[in-house]
Formats: C-alpha cells, sequence, structure tokens
C-alpha cells in the first residue's frame, strides 16, 4: 500500500520555544517600529496643532488602556489565538486608515495601532507563560529583544526616511510585517494555550482580577517596576528631541539618537550572561541606580548640549538592561491559574507611563526647564532603586547541588523562581 510521507515539521509544528516567542516578537517588532517615529510627524501634518496633537494621545491611551484590562473578558467568549488575530489585524487596518490620510483617518490609524499593541501584548506574554518554564524567562526575555534589535534599529530613521519618500511607503511596510506575523502565528499553532484553572473558580472578570493583583505585593513591585521603566524610555523618545531642537542641535538628532539606543538591544546576550552570574535583584537594582544618576547628571550638564546628549544615550543602556530583568518579578510571581488575566494588568504599564508621563511633565515645565524632565526620571528610577531592596535577594539564581548523604547522589538543581519580597 502507498504510505504517504509528509516532513514532520508540516505534520506538527515545533514545540513553542524562547527561540519560537523570540522570532514572533521580531516579525512584530517590524510593524510597529517602522511607525514608532511616523505617526508622529503624521499626526502633526494632519492637525498643524502639538495641543491637539497631544489631546488625542491621552485619550488615546486612556481607551487603550480600558482595552487592554477587557481582553481577559473578551477571551470568554473569543479564543485566545483570534484575539492574537485580531491584534495583528488591526496593524493592517491601521496602516491602510493612515494611507487614506485624512485628519479622522489618521486618528482612528493611532488608535487601532495602539489598541493592536495592546492586545498583541496581553496575548503574547500569556503564550510565554504557558509554554516557557519560569527558570527560561530571562532566556526568553532576553532572546526576544535580540531577535527585535534589527526592526527597532533600523525602524525609527528607516520609517521617517520612506515618509519622505513616499508617504504611504512605511505603512506598507507595516501591514506586510502584521501579514507575515499572522501567517508565522497559525503555522506555530499555538492554539489557545494551556488550559490551567482552579477547581471551581469564579469567571474571570476585570474587577476582580485587579482586585487579586492589589493583594499580592510581588505583582504590584513588578509591575512597578514596568511603569518607571517606560517612563524613563518616554521622556528619553519624547523629550529628547524637543531639547535638541530648543538647544540649536539638528532635528534629526532626536531620531538618530533612538536608532543607536535601539542598536545596543544586540548586547542583550551579553547582558543575560551578567544577570545569571549575579541575580534578577542586583541585576534590576544596577539598572535603576546607574541610569537614574545618568538622567540626573543629564540635567546638570544641560548647558552643554552634546554632553547631555551623550548621558542620555549611556543611559539607555541601563534601560535596555531593565526592559530584560525588570518585568521577571511579576511574570514570575504569577499563578498559573491568572495567567491571562495578570498578562492584562502587566499590560496595563505601557498605558499608564503613556499617561503619566504627560501629565508629570506638564507640572515640571510650568516651573523649570525642559532639562529638569531629564532629573524627573531619574529620580523615579532611584524610587524602584528602593523598592527593588525589598526583593528576594536569590530571585532567579540557581542553587548548588544538594548531595544525599545516604548514597552520595547529587540532587537537581533547585531554582528560585518565586518572586518574594523579603520581610524586614
Amino acid at each position: 500500500m502507498f504510505q504517504r510521507r509528509i516532513p514532520e515539521w508540516l505534520r506538527h509544528a515545533p514545540t513553542p520555544g524562547a527561540k519560537g516567542f523570540a522570532v514572533l516578537s521580531g516579525i512584530e517588532s517590524i510593524s510597529r517600529g517602522i511607525l514608532i517615529s511616523v505617526f508622529p510627524l503624521v499626526m502633526y501634518r494632519a492637525f498643524q496643532d502639538t495641543l491637539v496633537v497631544s489631546e488625542i494621545y491621552f485619550f488615546v491611551g486612556i481607551i487603550s488602556l480600558a482595552c487592554g484590562l477587557l481582553v481577559p473578558w473578551l477571551t470568554r467568549f473569543i479564543p485566545r489565538r483570534w484575539m492574537y488575530s485580531l491584534g495583528a489585524v488591526l496593524f493592517i487596518v491601521s496602516s491602510s486608515l493612515a494611507i487614506e490620510g485624512s485628519p479622522i483617518a489618521i486618528a482612528l490609524a493611532l488608535f487601532s495601532y495602539t489598541v493592536a499593541v495592546v492586545i498583541l501584548f496581553v496575548c503574547f506574554n500569556a503564550y510565554v507563560l504557558d509554554y516557557v518554564a519560569k527558570i527560561e524567562l530571562k532566556r526568553s526575555e532576553t532572546l526576544r529583544l535580540f531577535y527585535s534589535a534589527l526592526a527597532w534599529s533600523a525602524g525609527p530613521a528607516g520609517g521617517v526616511w520612506l515618509l519622505q519618500w513616499w508617504t504611504p511607503a512605511p505603512f506598507l511596510v507595516s501591514a506586510l510585517g502584521a501579514t507575515v506575523l499572522l501567517v508565522v502565528f497559525w503555522w506555530m499553532r499555538l492554539g489557545d494555550g494551556k488550559l490551567i484553572t482552579k477547581a471551581r473558580a469564579p469567571t474571570p472578570n476585570p474587577v476582580a482580577f485587579i482586585q487579586r493583583f492589589f493583594v499580592q505585593p510581588r505583582l504590584i513591585a513588578g509591575w512597578l517596576f514596568a511603569v518607571i521603566k517606560s517612563c524613563s524610555w518616554w521622556v528619553y523618545i519624547v523629550y529628547l528631541p524637543i531639547y535638541a531642537v530648543e538647544a540649536g542641535l539638528d532635528e534629526s538628532i532626536g531620531g538618530i539618537a533612538l536608532s543607536v539606543s535601539n542598536s545596543l538591544l544586540f548586547l542583550t546576550p551579553f547582558m543575560l550572561m551578567w544577570i545569571e552570574r549575579n541575580s534578577v535583584r542586583h541585576a534590576i537594582r544596577a539598572g535603576f541606580l546607574i541610569g537614574g544618576g545618568v538622567f540626573i547628571a543629564a540635567t546638570f550638564s544641560a548647558s552643554m548640549p552634546w554632553v547631555t546628549v551623550g548621558f542620555l544615550l549611556f543611559g539607555t543602556l541601563f534601560l535596555i538592561l531593565l526592559d530584560i530583568c525588570a518585568g521577571l518579578p511579576f511574570l514570575m510571581a504569577v499563578r498559573p491559574s491568572e495567567r491571562t488575566e495578570m498578562s492584562a494588568v502587566y499590560s496595563t504599564f505601557r498605558d499608564i507611563s503613556g499617561i503619566i508621563s504627560p501629565g508629570v511633565a506638564w507640572l515640571v515645565l510650568l516651573v523649570a526647564p525642559i532639562s529638569a524632565l531629564f532629573a524627573t526620571a531619574g529620580f523615579g528610577m532611584f524610587a524602584a532603586w528602593v523598592v527593588a531592596g525589598k526583593l528576594h535577594p536569590r530571585l532567579g539564581v540557581r542553587k548548588q547541588p544538594a548531595v544525599v548523604e545516604q548514597n552520595d547522589i547529587a540532587v537537581e538543581n533547585r531554582i528560585v523562581a518565586e518572586g518574594q519580597i523579603v520581610t524586614e
């Protein structure tokens, strides 16, 4: 009898792992990175008013925050694989609206883009927590950043160049990236993740899982680290270009600085080796302490623009270190039965930072020059350094193999995977 021979890689997709999720994240970064510096420009072109643009960003941030919190509730009716697919499709919708070009279409394009990022982030983290062991989260985060490095390095400058060459070009690249993302996602056959539920658990709802979040100090600490890190990035990305122009530097300095900073993502494998030789707690504290000090130094050197730019570029090296490890205390502490819900809570750090940063900046600028914002971010990082001191000192560290006296057989390495707050 004739036996059909089908390649195994076509019959069954490889078991998802850290590398597979890194590839998925790298493809998503193409759609996001190419537009990160494009949307502010097309928004300003459409409305010709900085205040209107700021208001649109503010309200889009609030709406995307609500959407992120509703994702777990929506997954009761829409399987996770379809929610992830919806996020990818929204990238394509966003690009289509932006190509249309009217002010309303541009605003809706920004909204679609922001909601797409939130949905993909929530679903992606839920999948990672399903398929990647806790001790592998450091490697997973490092690979994710490394595979995304090229898109984030070339995207900001490349997007602006494409926009100047032909307005629809960056949006077409983003839509193409989203299409490839959909194809790879469905080939990986992640489905709806692993089904892990508590016995007789109540149906999840946004209010319930927010309440559970606030009674778990480990989750609160991990979320605060992500918010403060994101606010520091926000200050760097938004206010460094404005400072450069006011200081008499070229308008392209901000975009070039962002591309150079993102190119530091290629150093993440070496950062991971350093983290593994120490501990997650040590890495988080070092990142916030040194990064905060450098940002404050940038304020004191404000009269020397190139020195300030250099300080801030150096500071982003530690923000990238925090991109690897600052979210690990949260991810390691999440209960298996609450992965989707707590992934939604964790995703709010982007929207919260997008609301807090312009609000605090507005207050600071009432009484101080723009360079004071760098010190404000630095003091925020100092506060996170203090909180990080409460983490378990051996968080994420492998213990030395124990020896059983009766038969002298080494016991398997035990792993401190549960992030714990030290009681003092």
